[in-house]
C-alpha cells in the first residue's frame, strides 16, 4: 500500500497494453466483430482491439489488428481518443482507443488459430439504441462508442 504496508496473497496481473478502434466507414457504418467469449458464456459484438506486440506503436498495432480482425484499412490518419488504465486495482496495463475513419475493405481476415470472428457493420447512429437494449454490453465498446460520438459532435477539443 501507499503507507508501506504488504497485504499478503494480493496477486497483480501483467499484461501488455491493449489497443481498440471505433473503426467507421465511409457510409458511416460502424464495423463490429462478433465473437464468443467464454467467461461470458456467449457471443459479444465488440470494436476490434488487441493487445501491442513488442516493438510497436499503438497506431501500428490497431492498424494490424483492425486489418487482420476486419480487413479492413484506411489511409487517413488515426485519431488518438483516449488513453485509459483496464483495472489498476489488479492489471498493469492500458487500453489506448483510436477513431479510425473512411475504412476500406480490402483484405481478407488473417486469424490466429483460436479466433472465430465474423465482421458485423451496423449505422453508427444506432449504436447509442443497440447499448440501450443491451445488443452491446462490452464496456471497451460501449466507452469507445461515447468517445467517438463526443469527438465527431464537438472535435478534437471538446466542448
Amino acid at each position: 500500500m501507499s503507507d508501506g504496508t504488504i497485504i499478503e496473497d494480493y496477486y497483480v496481473n501483467e499484461y501488455a497494453d491493449w489497443v481498440n478502434a471505433i473503426v467507421l466507414t465511409e457510409e458511416e457504418e460502424i464495423v463490429l466483430v462478433e465473437q464468443y467469449r467464454h467467461p461470458g458464456k456467449g457471443f459479444y459484438l465488440e470494436i476490434p482491439a488487441g493487445k501491442v506486440e513488442d516493438g510497436e506503436s499503438y497506431e501500428d498495432a490497431i492498424r494490424r489488428e483492425v486489418r487482420e480482425e476486419t480487413g479492413y484499412v484506411s489511409e487517413h490518419e488515426l485519431i488518438p481518443l483516449g488513453e485509459f488504465m483496464v483495472n489498476p486495482a489488479t492489471q498493469t496495463n492500458k487500453v489506448i482507443t483510436f477513431l479510425m475513419t473512411d475504412a476500406k475493405r480490402t483484405h481478407e481476415q488473417e486469424l490466429d488459430e483460436t479466433e472465430v470472428l465474423k465482421v458485423r457493420r451496423f449505422p453508427f447512429a444506432s449504436m447509442g439504441e443497440m447499448i440501450r437494449n443491451k445488443e452491446i454490453t462490452q464496456l471497451f465498446t460501449v466507452t469507445a462508442y461515447h468517445l467517438a460520438k463526443d469527438y465527431i459532435r464537438n472535435g478534437r477539443d471538446g466542448d
